[in-house]
């Protein structure tokens, strides 16, 4: 398909390994995170691989709002846009705010893709066909349902209110694929299973992150966690660099593409019109695209 793509999160792990399969492919990628040195080194392993432009590496912290309509603006500025993959994620073991006072878990996995997505909706427009991958995650089987306010009733257990970030925006995926069907973007949403990166070496190993009846079962929940963290990022970004690229997806939109880079069936609740209605206005409350 070629063209420009966008890879947040890019600088390591699976995001890294995105955004290389995306060059190797011939597509120009910029690589978004917060750590100048990281970036250079991150383009420098996409340039061995690239079969068309230079990457670049371009600075955002994308826990805050303000940086996401930044970043935003100046990709738009650009010119038009063929691929976004929004690959940021983070897992905290303990309840963190973000600069603007919101629950950073539901900023991160959830409101920054979102707000990125929906300001970068015109250039994409331009670059159609285009197609839109937010990476999801398993962990949307343990997520209360429940999206009134950024943080649920009762206590924070990273690994659960995570799930539930994950759970927001793919409902928020599945429902723009469907407000954009025929515009000429695509949406999918990318499942990469599990992988040893950063986030679940650092997070994962605290019985902390889950609720107190798991920890009572914290011996056979850490050899779960060890079993589906034992992949390599190259093959989980495999799910994310097909929803990005691959011919066999022209056309098509909604999709969920699993582990095996296949599509499956998406996590029931997360068709649930009521569950997108309650996520978008939750959204458009917490991060307007335009800063009040």
């Amino acid at each position: 398909m070629g063209g420009r793509a966008v890879v947040t999160a890019g600088t390591g792990g699976i995001g890294l390994e995105t955004a290389m399969g995306l060059a190797a492919r011939g597509h120009a990628v910029t690589v978004v995170g917060r750590n100048a040195e990281r970036g250079a080194l991150a383009v420098e392993r996409i340039g061995a691989v690239a079969t068309g432009p230079r990457a670049r590496f371009v600075a955002a912290d994308l826990a805050s709002l303000d940086a996401v309509r930044g970043l935003a603006a100046r990709l738009a500025g650009e010119g038009p846009l063929n691929i976004l993959v929004n690959n940021v994620g983070a897992m905290f073991a303990d309840r963190q705010r973000t600069v603007d006072g919101i629950e950073a878990s539901f900023a991160v996995n959830h409101l920054s893709p979102y707000l990125l997505t929906e300001l970068l909706l015109e250039p994409l427009r331009a670059g159609g066909p285009s197609r839109i991958v937010n990476v999801t995650s398993g962990a949307v089987r343990t997520a209360k349902r429940s999206f009134d306010a950024v943080e649920p009733p009762g206590g924070y257990y990273g690994f659960h209110w995570y799930g539930r970030a994950k759970l927001a925006n793919l409902a928020y995926t599945l429902d723009l694929a469907e407000r954009l069907r025929g515009t000429g973007i695509s949406v999918f949403a990318a499942d990469p299973g599990g992988a040893a990166t950063e986030m679940t070496d650092g997070t994962m190993r605290s019985p902390r992150i889950v609720s107190p009846g798991l920890r009572l079962l914290w011996p056979l929940v850490r050899r779960t966690f060890e079993r589906a963290t034992s992949g390599s990022a190259s093959a989980a970004a495999r799910s994310s660099i097909l929803a990005a690229a691959d011919a066999s997806l022209d056309g098509r939109t909604g999709l969920v593409i699993g582990p095996d880079a296949r599509p499956v069936m998406p996590f029931r609740p997360a068709t649930d019109p009521r569950t997108a209605e309650a996520v978008l206005r939750l959204s458009r409350r917490s991060a307007p695209l335009v800063p009040a």
